[in-house]
């Protein structure tokens, strides 16, 4: 999921910077019709995170019925073992999202689940703990989309060694991807999702790799895997989703000549740097308005794929298994700190009800502004359908208790990025 505990603070300032160059448009031109009218249709959508990649914060007590070096999913299979690790995650896959999941996000108005999945569930990596099953669950998951009237982006959000230190890559810590056979791998588990589940038909976009960093592996290793990536898709009827790497929502102007069916997908989080999160609500509003026109000046069809209404960075274990929050000043990991902004009080965990009314006001507000924002581009995906205890990132909760507008077209804040 997300950019977290290792992206630096600059970085993530960066991020949040506007460009204000306008680029010349890349012709989009299909070989075949695609299963959804990207660019003329605005993406609507939520992903299913914590599904079949785990992570700490969105179901906390997987973790916490583990001792306190399972930090990850890596770590989780080690320590298990790969028999009570089957046992315990095979239950989770048939119970975290079930089919009435589905019926829910269709009927709030949305088109789109991107469904996020490690490389070890595609294919087995006989030098790692992980275990197997979540792919036949994955294909179980794009039957119901299909029930649903749903558009799946299938994510592959972990690959081998990790591509970015973070613990929704499967492995937290060191970012390994890019040495030895780790990207063939990558691509290998990409083709087999092509060939199993490309010809679905609610599959209408495979994306390529979630959020590589490319600071760390090197920018011609990243553009080198989507470039073979995209060939590997090509021929398809499917759109090639291809994320940002953190080098910006604008930086990939310049590159993709004479490639077609190219979606850029960016993160937007105003949580993970002390400074953002100093900001008040109007901040907070004119950055993501200010933000969804820069997504618009690009020259391929792009959506913000992640992005949350959470305004601090409170969740339990949101940077990770035993690292607090730089929002009150708990944050603790890899040497770096934090000074105390405000209170996590009632925002660490419980429900949308139980936060205080003028802060679930803001939510709906930021959320509404980054609705807007988004659709002036391709459109967005909301980070994440549900949690157990994490009010600001829970959909289905915001949806029930009328802070997400219901349908998503709503607006109880209407013309907020005018």
């Amino acid at each position: 999921m997300l950019s977290q505990t290792l992206l630096s603070s600059a970085l993530a300032a960066l991020s949040l910077l506007p460009s204000t160059s306008v680029a010349a448009p890349l012709e989009q031109f299909n070989k075949r019709d695609l299963k959804f009218s990207y660019g003329s249709e605005k993406v609507r959508g939520v992903n299913l995170g914590g599904w079949f990649v785990l992570e700490p914060w969105i179901t906390p007590s997987i973790f916490e019925a583990t001792p306190d070096n399972v930090v990850d999913e890596y770590t989780y299979c080690q320590t298990l073992g790969s028999s009570e690790a089957y046992s315990r995650l095979s239950n989770h896959w048939n119970t975290w999202i079930t089919e009435d999941d589905l019926h829910q996000i269709a009927a709030a108005g949305m088109n789109h689940v991107r469904i996020p999945i490690g490389y070890w569930s595609v294919i087995k990596d006989d030098n790692a703990p992980y275990v197997q099953g979540a792919y036949e669950f994955l294909g179980r998951a794009l039957d119901w989309a299909a029930g649903a009237g749903l558009k799946v982006m299938i994510d592959l959000h972990g690959a081998p060694y990790s591509q970015n230190g973070f613990d929704n890559s499967g492995r937290r810590g060191g970012i390994g991807w890019g040495q030895g056979d780790s990207v063939t791998r990558t691509k290998d588990a990409l083709n087999k999702i092509r060939d199993d589940m490309g010809n679905h038909s609610a599959v209408a976009t495979i994306e390529l790799l979630n959020e590589p960093m490319g600071s760390s592996i090197g920018m011609d290793t990243v553009r080198q895997f989507y470039m073979d990536g995209w060939g590997n898709l090509r021929d398809t009827d499917l759109v090639v989703t291809f994320h940002d790497a953190f080098a910006g929502v604008n930086s990939w102007n310049d590159w993709g000549s004479g490639m077609w069916n190219l979606m850029l997908d960016t993160h937007h989080y105003e949580v993970f740097d002390s400074g953002v999160l100093k900001d008040d609500i109007g901040t907070h509003i004119s950055t993501a308005c200010a933000f969804g026109a820069s997504m618009a000046t690009n020259n391929k069809w792009t959506i913000s794929g992640e992005w949350t209404g959470a305004q601090t960075d409170c969740a339990q274990w949101l940077n990770g298994r035993g690292v607090g929050a730089r929002y009150d000043g708990t944050y603790n990991y890899n040497g770096q700190s934090s000074s105390y902004i405000g209170s996590c009080d009632g925002k660490y965990s419980g429900t949308v009800a139980g936060l205080d009314a003028t802060y679930r006001e803001n939510i709906g507000k930021f959320i509404e502004a980054q609705l807007d924002g988004f659709e002036k581009a391709a459109g967005w995906i909301f980070w994440t359908w549900k949690t157990e205890a994490a009010p600001e990132w829970d959909m289905q909760e915001l949806l029930q208790n009328g802070v997400f507008p219901n349908p998503v077209t709503n607006r109880n804040h209407p013309g907020q990025c005018n």
